[in-house]
């Protein structure tokens, strides 16, 4: 049964040459700014992105035709429901020309009721938030996500169009500094109305500016993982013989003198090194690896070449003729997953954290996060949040880094506990929960 978004009709009347021609130009204004220095088409496009997101971005460009008005022929939908509207349902004309008035926005999405609405804030615009009742797109939502979109109201509810965008944070700031606005701060009315008929002409900015960072993004490839001393993360298990004759309480000895080596056992110690890094004791002082005591080995586990240097070298000064020369045997993080993932299934399968488990990672995270409030962060411009909360524009900014770590961190599985982790005691700490809203 045809619903209210059913537009072949209007599609096969496009398909007529006068109108044809002029959608090619619409195209060209969406897509030729960023296919046509990289000598790519649009069917090098649906290979690369497949079929549903290219028609997403197709459906852009289509909304985009809807909305223009041509010196000769005027606009496509009037001239179409006067040709043919009497073909077509109240519903779908009223959708039809919601479509012909909308203009394509940045939202941000504020709540999520998954499978029937979303409250997105238009963050051109301002204003209140609106509640928009969506059904497929609220499946995958998550909190603080930014949308390129287009919201119509059709028999008294808020709809979203079929030309939906999923924005990154680079690409958010993009359009943002494109369109000469400042997230969060509140607009005349003049420049208002201004900005409303500016966002009406640049719907194909929009799709732009979204194709080209997943274009970046695919030509940079994945992130190189690195630990916080920078160093590209490759895991390095160095292996010390023990010298024949040799006991593991002697070894043991040796390493309680060593003051940056912590005993949590017997046969295992922590290298320790403050301040804090990627990986931490309670207390907040850094583990840079571990050594433990194996049968007739001293095992030395670290994350980089750097360390795995920095960590040998203290060994032999320490032990001397007590260890023989070490192997040493490196996984990369790929590596380390791919042996996680190619394990039989019922050995990978693992319950739920219990809440002491939770409670213990909330923990860790607050004491992480407690320190992060003093260091540099490089979406603040390089300062502390500290600093950056005594201005105006450093408190949008740091609001703006606050809903990047919480939308980081609703995307994370349920039953993970980074997924559960509340950081309202941040904002009220930096005193902008106002902001969060």
């Amino acid at each position: 049964m045809p619903t209210a978004k059913d537009l072949n009709g209007l599609i096969r009347f496009m398909e007529r040459p006068e109108w044809a021609e002029r959608f090619r130009i619409i195209l060209d204004d969406h897509f030729g700014p960023v296919l046509d220095p990289t000598d790519m088409g649009f069917d090098d496009l649906r290979n690369l992105l497949g079929d549903p997101m290219t028609m997403t971005l197709w459906g852009c460009a289509f909304e985009d035709f809807l909305t223009q008005d041509f010196e000769i022929g005027g606009n496509v939908v009037d001239e179409y429901l006067r040709r043919r509207g009497f073909k077509e349902s109240a519903r779908t004309k009223a959708y039809m020309q919601a479509i012909r008035t909308s203009v394509m926005s940045l939202y941000e999405v504020v709540d999520v009721v998954p499978g029937t609405s979303v409250t997105v804030r238009d963050l051109m615009r301002g204003g209140e938030p609106v509640l928009v009742h969506e059904g497929t797109a609220s499946q995958d939502l998550r909190q603080w996500d930014k949308l390129a979109a287009r919201v119509v109201r059709l028999m008294d509810r808020n709809n979203f169009t079929g030309g939906l965008l999923s924005y990154t944070a680079r690409a958010s700031e993009i359009v943002l500094t494109e369109m000469g606005v400042t997230s969060g701060k509140p607009l005349s009315q003049r420049k208002l109305t201004g900005l409303t008929e500016d966002l009406r002409a640049a719907g194909a900015l929009f799709t732009a500016i979204w194709l080209a960072d997943y274009l970046e993004t695919v030509a940079a490839g994945p992130p190189s993982l690195r630990n916080t001393d920078g160093d590209e993360l490759l895991f390095h298990r160095v292996s010390f013989p023990l010298a024949k004759g040799i006991r593991q309480k002697d070894i043991a000895e040796r390493l309680d003198r060593i003051e940056t080596l912590d005993p949590a056992s017997a046969r295992f110690w922590n290298w320790l090194e403050a301040p804090a890094d990627d990986e931490t004791t309670g207390d907040g002082i850094r583990v840079l690896g571990n050594v433990e005591l194996s049968g007739r080995s001293l095992l030395l586990s670290v994350n980089s070449a750097a360390r795995a240097g920095r960590g040998t070298a203290l060994l032999k000064a320490a032990l001397g003729d007590l260890v023989a020369d070490p192997t040493t045997t490196t996984e990369t993080a790929e590596e380390m997953m791919a042996k996680q993932s190619s394990r039989p299934a019922a050995a990978s399968t693992s319950e739920p954290p219990t809440e002491a488990e939770t409670q213990l990672v909330h923990d860790h995270l607050d004491g992480i996060y407690r320190r992060t409030l003093d260091e540099p962060v490089g979406m603040l411009g390089d300062l502390t949040p500290r600093q950056a909360v005594k201005t105006a524009a450093g408190r949008r900014k740091a609001a703006e880094w606050l809903k990047h770590l919480e939308n980081q961190s609703a995307h994370r599985p349920p039953d993970d506990p980074l997924a559960t982790y509340s950081f309202l005691w941040l904002w009220e700490e930096l005193g902008i929960a106002d902001l969060r809203r």
